[in-house]
C-alpha cells in the first residue's frame, strides 16, 4: 500500500520527488538512523555547519530520547559518519532543525565540531506540520507524545480527526483513542510515559469516571502487576461495588421523616446516649442503635433492662 501523502507543501519542503538511490552496503545501511528516511534531493549542495550553531526544533513532538539508543547511533556515526544530512532552516544567527534531531544529539555525544546539513526555507507552519507528521508516521513516539502530536495538529491547523488520520496514515479510531489518553490525570500519564502502564491499561482506566478512582486503579495495577484482562476485571468489580453502594444507600434512606418520627428518634437518642436511626412507614420499619465498644453495648443493654449474661 502506498504511503499517504504528507501535508500540503511538505513535498516542496522535503525536496519534491525523491531521487532513486542505490542500495547501501550492509555496514552503511546499519549506520543509517531510524529518522534518516527524510526525502532529500541530492542535487542540493550539502554544507557543513558548526554543531553549536544548530538549535533543536521547538515543534518537535518527541520529548524523550532514549540514552541507550542515542549511544548506539553515536557508535554507528563514529564508524560510518553521518550518512544522511540534517535539514535545517536559518533562524537569526543560528540554524533550526527541521529533521534529524537524533543525529544532532548523537553528534553532541561524540563531540563533533561540524555536521552535514541542507539549508531550506520554511515557515513555522510547514516546520510544525513536518515535525509532527514525520514522527507520527514513523511510530517512534511514546503514546503520550503521539497523542500530543495529534492534538497539536488539530489545534494548530484546525483539522478534524479524520484529516489527521489521513495525514499520518492511521484510522480515525486510532487517533480518537490516542487523544483520550490526554484526559488521564497527570500521575497516570506519567506512568504511561515511563512504560509502567500500557495503552491497554490506560484505555481500561478511562472507563472509571473519577480522577481519584483512575489514580487508585493505576497504582493497584502497578503494585499487583496486573495485565489488561485483570485490569478489566478490577474496573468491572469496582463499578459493580459502586452501583451496589448506591443502591444500598437509596434503600437505606429514611422512608418517613415526619415530625412524630423525628421527635421519637431524638428521644431515643437522648435516652440511650448514642446514635439512633428510626425508619417507619405504615406501621412497619426498623430501629438502628449504634455502639462503638463492648462497654457501650453493656451500658445500652442496662438502660433497656436487658441482662447480658
Amino acid at each position: 500500500m502506498s504511503k499517504p501523502a504528507l501535508g500540503r507543501g511538505l513535498g516542496a519542503l522535503l525536496g519534491g520527488v525523491p531521487v532513486q538511490a542505490k542500495p547501501m552496503p550492509a555496514a552503511t545501511a546499519a549506520s543509517a538512523p531510524p529518522d534518516s528516511d527524510t526525502v532529500v534531493d541530492h542535487r542540493e549542495r550539502v554544507q557543513h555547519l558548526a554543531l553549536d550553531r544548530i538549535r533543536p526544533c521547538p515543534f518537535q513532538p518527541r520529548k524523550e530520547f532514549a540514552a541507550e539508543a542515542l549511544r548506539e547511533l553515536a557508535d554507528s556515526i563514529k564508524e560510518q559518519g553521518i550518512i544522511q544530512p540534517l535539514i535545517v532552516r536559518e533562524s537569526g544567527s543560528y540554524f533550526e532543525l527541521i529533521a534529524g534531531e537524533r543525529r544532532w544529539r548523537a553528534a553532541q555525544l561524540l563531540g563533533l565540531k561540524e555536521i552535514p546539513v541542507l539549508v531550506r526555507a520554511a515557515d513555522d507552519r510547514s516546520v510544525l506540520e513536518l515535525a509532527l507528521i514525520e514522527n507520527l508516521q514513523r511510530e517512534n513516539l511514546n503514546p503520550l507524545e503521539e497523542a500530543q502530536g495529534y492534538s497539536e495538529l488539530i489545534e494548530q491547523f484546525h483539522l478534524r480527526q479524520e484529516d489527521v488520520a489521513s495525514k499520518v496514515g492511521k484510522s480515525r479510531t486510532v487517533v480518537a483513542n490516542a487523544l483520550r489518553l490526554l484526559k488521564l490525570p497527570a500521575e497516570v500519564q506519567a506512568y504511561l510515559r515511563d512504560g509502567r502502564l500500557s495503552v491497554g491499561h490506560a484505555k481500561v482506566i478511562l472507563g472509571l469516571p473519577g480522577v481519584l478512582e483512575q489514580r487508585l486503579a493505576a497504582e493497584r495495577i502497578i503494585k499487583k502487576n496486573l495485565n489488561v484482562r485483570q485490569t478489566e476485571e478490577l474496573v468491572t468489580d469496582w463499578q459493580n461495588q459502586k452501583q451496589h453502594r448506591t443502591n444500598a444507600a437509596a434503600t437505606a434512606a429514611p422512608i418517613s421523616r415526619d415530625a412524630n418520627v423525628a421527635n421519637l428518634e431524638n428521644r431515643l437518642r437522648e435516652r440511650l446516649g448514642t446514635k439512633v436511626q428510626l425508619r417507619y412507614r405504615q406501621g412497619k420499619g426498623s430501629l438502628e442503635i449504634r455502639f462503638f465498644s463492648d462497654d457501650e453495648l453493656e451500658r445500652i443493654l442496662q438502660i433497656m433492662g436487658v441482662n447480658a449474661d
